[in-house]
């Protein structure tokens, strides 16, 4: 058995720039490998307070850290045009060759919005991805062969360019979402899935959904690599453990979809009738260390390796301390 590589997630809804890149850096020291940190134009609550531009904070932390540096899940498809997803990322794995991936979605109205025009239903949000991701993946090739290529689709265009700055591999492009048939279409065209509050009894199904994605398109390659962001509530007390996943982290008990939420002032009136009981099978609320550790290893167990771990509450030196020294020395993969 060997130690598996359990990595820090910086929720940025939270954390103000430099002290993301401090925790990061705390993170590494304490055993957690690599960091995986989010983009949002707006937080999801008011309390939660922060939204630092994703790629500045992680070109920072990149420098003060040497493990992975994960990105996502980001939309490339209306704040971002996909050609400037594909140039920052590839701008990104230059500067910390082998140690960035970049995880892609959907999106939700309370960040992607901001930019005005018509939100659509979840068919076409998808759809558009997919559009965007086939240009990611045409600029990442250009770069290695050294070539244009243009685009001329149903959504976005794109004239005839290439990426001039690209590392010497592209960074592994995976796709984030709960649903079976997005999951089947990643795997038709990305490296692996991003999972982030999918209940652990669906997750068998997701992956599975995935690798017959991959065999439909004869991906029969390199095996994939899924990452989950896992996020729990621990605290020295189970009550404080509750305190604060109901103010810090209200929406992983909301058990409806989210994503045309458009101003973090709703979500928080929303988020008054969350109850503790609300947040069952859904995130971890506990003090118990063991606890935590079995629910982790159990994600392991699936074989998802690339674990990030928030933990809700305000403390993160604490948190980072205490899992650093007596939960990732007892895990197993």
């Amino acid at each position: 058995m060997t130690a598996p590589a359990i990595g820090y997630a910086a929720a940025l809804e939270q954390l103000a720039p430099r002290e993301a890149v401090r925790l990061a850096a705390l993170a590494e020291q304490h055993g957690f490998r690599g960091t995986l940190a989010g983009d949002a134009a707006q937080p999801f609550t008011p309390s939660q307070g922060e939204a630092p531009f994703v790629w500045n904070v992680v070109s920072a932390l990149g420098a003060q850290t040497t493990g992975e540096l994960g990105v996502g899940a980001l939309a490339p498809t209306f704040r971002w045009h996909p050609a400037l997803v594909a140039q920052a990322s590839a701008t990104l794995a230059s500067l910390y060759p082998g140690r960035h991936w970049l995880a892609l979605g959907s999106g939700e109205a309370i960040s992607e919005h901001v930019v005005g025009g018509y939100w659509p239903e979840p068919a076409e949000r998808i759809n558009r991805l997919f559009e965007a991701v086939t240009i990611i993946k045409k600029l990442f090739a250009s770069g290695s062969a050294g070539r244009d290529v243009k685009h001329e689709g149903r959504w976005y265009q794109l004239e005839s360019s290439r990426l001039w700055t690209s590392p010497e591999q592209p960074p592994p492009l995976l796709i984030a979402t709960a649903g079976p048939v997005t999951a089947r279409r990643a795997g038709q065209v990305a490296d692996g899935l991003l999972i982030d509050s999918v209940p652990y009894d669906k997750l068998g199904m997701l992956l599975q959904r995935f690798a017959e994605g991959a065999r439909e398109a004869g991906r029969r390659g390199s095996a994939p690599q899924h990452a989950l962001r896992l996020h729990l509530s621990w605290a020295p007390t189970d009550a404080e453990a509750m305190r604060n996943a109901l103010g810090e982290w209200p929406q992983a008990g909301m058990r409806f979809a989210k994503s045309d939420i458009r101003s973090p002032y709703d979500l928080e009136q929303i988020a008054k009738l969350v109850r503790p009981e609300d947040f069952d099978e859904r995130m971890l609320i506990s003090s118990d260390l063991d606890a935590h550790r079995a629910n982790i290893q159990r994600y392991l167990d699936l074989g998802i390796e690339r674990i990030h771990l928030h933990n809700v509450g305000r403390d993160q030196d604490a948190f980072l301390e205490v899992f650093g020294r007596e939960v990732l020395p007892r895990l197993t993969r």
